[in-house]
């Protein structure tokens, strides 16, 4: 199964940083991957056992995961399991620390997955994981640069 981590330093407190990460109406201010960003099944706030539905942008195959948080501890982690049955993923799991930092904070994207159809992972394999990374680390830096423009919160 293979495994990918990124990590990225951003310029404001976890606590800040999670909570933007975790705003589905504000997620596409930011995000580079995704054309759409929702709560499902009448979840109106992210936390455990809310479910989630992104949908990848057109280039790059425009896949819907949906996603439910089984772990979701505010300024320090979040972690979702893949829920539906799109193409190319038989599975997929991830899981987003944040510790905080003199300078602000420290996020690190950690994931997993197995590629379908099993006969071709061995060829999807190498290939997805190198693409989940790029556009990983293509996300993480633009929500950096995003927190970087936000008004600082009052002490």
């Amino acid at each position: 199964m293979p495994t990918g981590s990124v990590s990225c330093t951003m310029c404001r407190p976890s606590l800040e940083v999670f909570n933007v990460l975790h705003d589905y109406s504000r997620r596409l201010e930011w995000d580079t991957l995704l054309s759409s960003a929702a709560l499902t099944c009448g979840h109106t706030v992210a936390g455990k056992g809310a479910s989630s539905l992104c949908v990848g942008k057109r280039r790059l195959g425009g896949i819907g995961i949906e996603t439910r948080y089984v772990s979701f501890a505010p300024g320090s982690l979040a972690a979702v399991e893949m829920i539906n049955r799109p193409e190319f993923f038989e599975s997929f799991a991830a899981g987003i620390r944040h510790v905080d930092t003199p300078e602000g904070s420290l996020l690190t994207y950690k994931f997993r997955f197995t590629a379908k159809p099993g006969w071709l992972r061995w060829v999807l394999e190498p290939v997805m994981l190198a693409a989940l990374r790029l556009e990983t680390q293509k996300r993480l830096r633009a929500l950096a640069a995003y927190m970087a423009t936000q008004p600082l919160k009052p002490s």
